[in-house]
């Protein structure tokens, strides 16, 4: 593993290209799961979910097509599964899984568990905090971090493989003089250590505002009214190669689409991002 990737959050998630689809042929729209590098803002792969399927049975195939030795891998609670816990840990990662209302039991124990750990009713256990404050002009977001040692009683726990903590993420938003609290929850592999949660739990956000965003916005995939054979999924996979190069490139400080649009009118630019050599006069 290079210095490159060792620790670095892969966050994993699904997006659907809305307009792929075709009614009249029963043809429903491309939906990919995809893997992106928060540190290095790469995209490191996709697989197509395939029809009558869900993202539940792409995400094991894309894990097993990736290189996460040293990695936490973040996933959203749709795909918090225990088998994608084994197949992570199987190719020698960790996790950071959100925990939701689709496993009920489970979710309810660590609501209550947490309840005990912020009143100081637990006693034995492994406890790190920590705080985080960012915001702009008339907006003030303060996230506080439990990464507490998972308790060996809660259901189902010896099938979460290697699981080691819970997290908990309150996150409280200040706008004006209006304020709002939400609590989320994590399973995870990681020993207790909210520095670290407090790294990967926002870095899952990133696919969202750095690769879902860009390619609807920039690229705007969910326009694209290709649909025929495999061209959707193949253009999908151009549009992420482009996005990475635009990415990587770092010697004009400005946005993909400034960057994409400069590439466009000037071929030394253009060549840059390719990292091609010009070529003689």
């Amino acid at each position: 593993m290079s210095t490159a990737s060792a620790g670095e959050v892969v966050a994993i998630d699904g997006k659907t290209a809305r307009r792929s689809h075709n009614r009249s042929a029963g043809q429903r729209a491309l939906e990919l799961v995809s893997a992106w590098a928060t540190r290095n803002r790469l995209v490191l792969g996709q697989v197509k979910v395939e029809v009558a399927s869900t993202e539940i049975t792409a995400v094991p195939k894309l894990l097993r097509l990736l290189a996460l030795q040293g990695c936490i891998v973040t996933l959203d609670a749709l795909n918090t599964q225990k088998d994608t816990a084994d197949e992570i840990r199987e190719q020698g990662a960790d996790y950071v899984l959100a925990l939701k209302e689709n496993h009920p039991t489970l979710y309810a124990e660590v609501v209550e568990f947490f309840e005990a750990v912020r009143e100081d009713r637990t006693r034995n256990f492994t406890i790190s905090t920590t705080q985080t404050v960012d915001g702009e002009p008339g907006r003030i977001e303060t996230r506080r971090y439990w990464s507490v040692q998972a308790p060996d009683y809660l259901s189902g726990f010896e099938q979460w493989r290697d699981l080691q903590s819970l997290i908990l993420v309150e996150a409280t938003r200040e706008i004006k003089a209006q304020s709002t609290t939400e609590r989320r929850y994590y399973l995870s592999s990681l020993a207790p250590d909210a520095e670290r949660a407090a790294g990967a739990v926002p870095g899952h956000w990133g696919v969202e505002n750095s690769l879902h965003w860009v390619l609807d916005v920039v690229f705007r995939e969910d326009d694209s009214r290709v649909r025929i054979g495999h061209a959707p999924e193949n253009l999908a996979l151009v549009r992420k190669l482009r996005h990475n190069l635009l990415q990587q490139e770092q010697t004009l400080k400005r946005g993909v689409k400034t960057k994409r649009f400069k590439a466009a009118l000037d071929e030394a630019y253009l060549l840059k991002v390719l990292n091609l050599k010009p070529r003689d006069s």
